[in-house]
């Protein structure tokens, strides 16, 4: 009795592990899957901000499509270290395309826009507005891509933006009207600026004083020398060029709230390693002044 007694206790015990086993290698699958599809295929943020009011608003969490480019392979722990890395992509299922919204990492230190770094941490939303190859300028405010008709980013608030310049009222609601890159053989501002052609990989220009200007953040970030410009001559750390061959794809992005939006109007050109994938749905949504769900949002597309 006591020996069948034992025996039933031991199978007992052998099913409970066999289970707990079973449990824990469920958890570590679901893990794992879902590792891999943060990597591979989407990703969600949450908006901290209103400068891409009104498509988003502050406390919106969205979910960012990364097949469209490809996910990004990269070495995280040299990247959280803030190391030189590598990244590659995923075969991608499509292209960014104009006025989609894009995630990405924001490719400067916080207010010094004089040299792209990536930081792995740092993530902005913005509206896309100019591809690789289109040459983009802003007249009277308004965004311009040459041989695009279509509207481009939030033309309401590009007029109202227009509006209050032209009564002399930017003062009063903070508008900085100096724009990238903050150079005098240019001297663009927020509403007249351009044109400006957004590199593409492999293109080649011939190097000047002006695209010195344009072009340098760029430049020396892909080849991690120093661009210096001494009279008409260009040296590539101490070496003369007279060429130069892009690396990367090159993108222009802007906050639909313009008056309130740190955007490519300020810092300049976004290298297509650093955007993280396309933003396609509203998943949640919380108003953050009264804690409560906007249920009116809830898996709202982004456009």
């Amino acid at each position: 009795m006591n020996k069948n007694s034992n025996l039933s206790e031991r199978g007992g015990f052998s099913r409970f592990i066999d289970r707990i086993m079973n449990l824990f290698l469920i958890i570590c699958g679901a893990v794992l899957l879902w590792i891999l599809l943060q990597v591979t295929s989407i990703a969600s943020f949450k908006i901290p901000s209103d400068s891409m009011e009104p498509a988003l608003l502050a406390g919106d969490n969205i979910l960012v499509n990364k097949c469209v480019m490809g996910g990004r392979l990269f070495n995280i722990w040299d990247a959280l270290e803030d190391k030189e890395i590598n990244i590659s992509r995923l075969p991608g299922l499509g292209k960014i395309k104009r006025n989609d919204v894009v995630v990405f990492n924001f490719p400067y230190l916080e207010q010094r826009w004089d040299s792209i770094v990536f930081r792995i941490m740092k993530y902005y939303v913005k509206r896309c507005v100019a591809l690789p190859g289109d040459t983009f300028e802003i007249k009277k405010g308004h965004y311009k891509v040459h041989g695009c008709t279509s509207a481009l980013g939030n033309e309401e608030a590009q007029d109202w933006l227009m509006q209050i310049i032209e009564r002399g009222k930017e003062g009063d609601y903070g508008v900085v009207m100096s724009g990238y890159p903050y150079n005098d053989i240019v001297n663009w501002n927020i509403v007249n600026f351009g044109p400006l052609y957004l590199p593409v990989k492999g293109d080649v220009i011939e190097m000047s004083p002006k695209y010195v200007a344009l072009y340098r953040n760029a430049i020396e970030w892909e080849q991690k020398k120093k661009l210096f410009l001494r009279g008409d001559t260009i040296l590539l750390n101490d070496s003369v060029i007279r060429t130069y061959r892009f690396k990367e794809n090159y993108y222009f992005v802007a906050g639909d709230k313009v008056m309130n939006s740190q955007d490519s109007r300020y810092w300049g050109l976004l290298p297509e390693p650093f955007i993280v994938g396309k933003a396609v749905r509203i998943w949640k949504s919380v108003d953050r002044e009264t804690d409560r769900i906007r249920w009116n949002r809830i898996f709202k597309k982004i456009e």
